[in-house]
């Protein structure tokens, strides 16, 4: 029989391209989503190898239902792919404490929390493969999206730790750092913070402007992207981090290039920081 696959959230954008690409190949998925509606569709259109759950990841006990379900469908969980999530748009110092919070739970929180629904069965496998929808945001930081960002860094460190626990178990782990793609994330997806502190215009500002702005023109295609996710899974050397892209390509390269022009620079004072050698 073939893979299992989890997918979270969707409804939209990813989520929903990856789940029909993957029904589309042949697998087997469970398609989740706060409102089953939204997916009944993709269901309907595969019968025999889709089933529809209800997920918000917010709720521990709707997690724990839903992998419980998954399992008693399929009777094992193959791929993981935690893709529900949201941004929000606000200088850092214009950021509202509750709209950050409510980010954390659902981008980072509600992701380890499915990992770790979705481990014991993986582990009792001795196989599996954790897909994790960070962003290019989770390597770089930028203007208007600092607090969006943070729970991307906070993905992209929570997976790299995981997969060095996992390897020895036959657990894969896989981080997705996608630029610009045509989905909701720059529409409704995202909210803006209600504060505005005109001294951030020329930085926050402008940036969520021009993000707002090409919303439904950006250069990167969902299906394509789904497609690449797919061909990572399958290979039997996956990468631990996938860059999706190419403002994810540029944005990588130019981190790589302040990292090694810091770390040289200030090689002297690094080292210098240790106490000194004895003899």
């Amino acid at each position: 029989m073939k893979k299992v696959w989890f997918i979270t959230g969707c409804s939209t954008g990813f989520g929903r391209q990856l789940a029909q690409e993957v029904l589309k190949a042949g697998y087997r998925a469970a398609v989740t989503s706060r409102k089953m509606e939204d997916v009944k569709d993709i269901v309907d259109a595969y019968p025999e190898t889709a089933i529809a759950i209800k997920l918000d990841v917010t709720n521990e006990a709707e997690i724990k239902a839903a992998a419980a379900e998954a399992v008693q469908k399929f009777g094992q969980v193959d791929v993981l792919v935690n893709n529900a999530g949201i941004g929000y748009f606000g200088a850092i110092e214009e950021s509202e404490e509750a709209e950050v919070r409510r980010m954390f739970e659902i981008n980072f929180f509600g992701l380890a929390n499915m990992t770790n629904a979705i481990l014991p069965i993986m582990r009792k496998q001795r196989s599996g493969h954790i897909v994790n929808i960070a962003s290019i945001g989770g390597l770089v930081g930028f203007p208007a999206v600092g607090f969006y960002n943070a729970t991307k860094f906070a993905v992209d460190g929570f997976s790299e730790s995981l997969s060095k626990e996992t390897a020895h178990l036959g657990i894969k782990v896989t981080i997705i750092c996608p630029s610009g793609f045509r989905t909701d994330w720059a529409g409704r997806s995202a909210n803006n913070s209600k504060i505005v502190i005109e001294d951030y215009a020329p930085s926050a500002h402008a940036n969520k402007n021009n993000i707002r702005g090409y919303s439904g023109n950006q250069p990167g295609d969902p299906e394509r992207a789904a497609k690449a996710i797919v061909k990572a899974v399958e290979a039997e050397n996956p990468p631990l981090r996938l860059l999706l892209g190419v403002g994810a390509l540029k944005g990588a390269r130019m981190k790589l290039e302040q990292l090694k022009n810091d770390i040289d620079t200030w090689e002297e004072t690094t080292v210098g920081a240790d106490f000194p050698k004895e003899g």
